[in-house]
């Protein structure tokens, strides 16, 4: 089995923190707007309201979560987010979902002592969950009582993946094993996932970031769209659908292979943005040299050769970019602004309501 090596984007090797936990939702956006007020100042008068999910989809919406496990002999499993090496226990976060919630239930009380079992992270995404231990090899028979409990559930599989150094790095190539279930998952959104696939947590608030982005970047017949950092189809499938000519790149091998199926009519590439810039500047050229870009980088933001390539050889006529840092988005539309792109419109989401996190779709033309 072939994933990523490192964090997906936007993916830290805790739960994001409920830090907006107490306060109440226009209390929560007030200071969110007011970050993005300050950090994309240059830009502030094309800056639209944050959008947010309905009132019912705040809670209970994380269905992709990554957290810490450490065992005691005297509590026994906790999972949580880790603060100044102290693990900070989260079994019912209410921004999870019932699924996560009686998942780390079930593990709390069935999974083997810690001493036989050097459980590092839980990882969630979706229907699809992952055991990562720190050991090149555990005993397998010491989670049959777990094993044996999943059929109640609404998971689709269990993996076990042994990864000696794991931390940043959650994933390697090697060491992954399928317990129990299939290796793919049906999401609501109708894509197939595998473990460690990168979706937005709330399906309807991303449905109407790529309504906004289709908009702006008019995929159709004739019209070449080059999709960086594409993950598993989602986005590719998206410009596909308007009969547009369509590019990807993508590091993960699982997202690829996700890809070729989510989105058949899309052509792929693996590797990283900067690895693949020939091969995504000799398409371009076949293609007569215009189109348009959409790019969803992680939270460091676009590599500078990705950057470069297309504010200078490439320069699509329409550029969408959809932004988990408000920090490295500044950056980049700096440079954009400086080889000539104007930046029409900025359109903030609440993908992760009652965190700190916010996320930005930047709107870019390149001026005549």
């Amino acid at each position: 089995m072939s994933v990523q090596q490192s964090l997906p984007p936007g993916c830290e090797p805790t739960c994001h923190g409920c830090r907006h936990r107490g306060l109440g939702e226009a209390a929560s956006l007030a200071q969110k707007s007011s970050y993005l007020a300050r950090v994309l100042a240059p830009w502030l008068d094309r800056i639209a309201p944050i959008i947010g999910p309905a009132a019912e989809s705040r809670l209970g919406y994380r269905d992709r979560v990554t957290l810490t496990a450490r065992w005691s002999p005297a509590e026994g499993w906790r999972f949580g987010l880790v603060r100044r090496d102290e693990l900070i226990a989260i079994h019912d976060c209410p921004v999870h979902t019932a699924r996560v919630r009686s998942l780390v239930h079930l593990l709390v009380r069935l999974l083997p002592a810690g001493d036989t079992f050097p459980l590092a992270y839980l990882h969630v995404c979706g229907a699809q969950a992952t055991l990562i231990v720190k050991a090149h090899r555990t005993t397998v028979g010491d989670l049959q009582p777990l094993l044996d409990e999943l059929s109640g559930t609404d998971l689709d599989a269990i993996w076990l993946h042994h990864h000696p150094a794991a931390g940043r790095r959650l994933f390697a190539r090697s060491g992954w094993q399928l317990l129990w279930g299939g290796p793919r998952s049906l999401g609501a959104d109708g894509l197939l996932h595998g473990p460690t696939a990168f979706a937005q947590a709330i399906p309807g608030l991303h449905r109407q970031a790529m309504d906004t982005a289709r908009r702006h970047l008019r995929p159709g017949p004739g019209c070449a769209v080059l999709d960086l950092y594409c993950g598993f189809g989602a986005t590719l499938r998206e410009w596909s659908m308007g009969d547009a000519t369509v590019l990807g790149v993508e590091l993960s091998g699982e997202a690829v292979e996700l890809a070729a199926v989510n989105a058949p009519r899309a052509a792929v590439l693996r590797g990283t943005c900067a690895q693949r810039l020939p091969q995504v500047r000799s398409w371009w050229r076949e293609q007569g040299g215009a189109g348009v870009a959409y790019v969803n980088p992680p939270r460091s933001g676009l590599d500078a050769e990705v950057t470069q390539a297309l504010a200078g050889d490439l320069r699509p006529a329409r550029i969408a970019y959809l932004s988990c840092s408000a920090g490295t988005l500044a950056r980049d539309l700096a440079t954009l602004e400086s080889a000539g792109y104007a930046v029409a419109r900025i359109h903030p989401y609440d993908f992760f309501p009652l965190t700190h996190h916010v996320e930005a779709l930047a709107l870019l033309d390149l001026r005549a």
